[in-house]
């Protein structure tokens, strides 16, 4: 069974670029949101295996939904992915839990080493 991703980034570009790479790995990207909120929601409704936050969104950022998915299933897997100038924010992600990150602009080979560590498929 493919691992489901579910990929959360206000920019469409990201989205994109993550979901191609997750592809071509092999995994099944379940869903999309553009915020923290949405990201919330679906994670309810989806139970991805793993998930990409992007920190820094509109409504509700990463660091709020990180902790509040975190609150719904402590086992949550989730990726944070922030610009470098987020260090601090990154550093906190870490400690609220999320089990790795990737600084954008990302390298392609770092996402699929991600990919292929927190999932079944490599």
């Amino acid at each position: 069974m493919k691992n489901r991703l579910l990929i959360v980034d206000d920019a469409l570009i990201m989205r994109l670029r993550i979901r191609e790479v997750a592809v071509s790995c092999g995994w099944n990207v379940v869903g999309e949101a553009v915020n923290g909120q949405q990201a919330i929601e679906l994670f309810q409704e989806l139970k991805p295996d793993l998930v990409t936050m992007d920190i820094v969104m509109p409504e509700l950022d990463g660091v709020a939904a990180l902790r509040a998915i975190r609150e719904l299933d402590s086992k949550a897997k989730i990726c944070m992915v922030s610009a470098i100038n987020q260090r601090d924010k990154l550093l906190e992600c870490i400690r609220l839990g999320a089990i790795d990150f990737i600084v954008k602009p990302f390298d392609k080979s770092r996402l699929i080493s991600l990919l292929e560590k927190h999932g079944a498929i490599s």
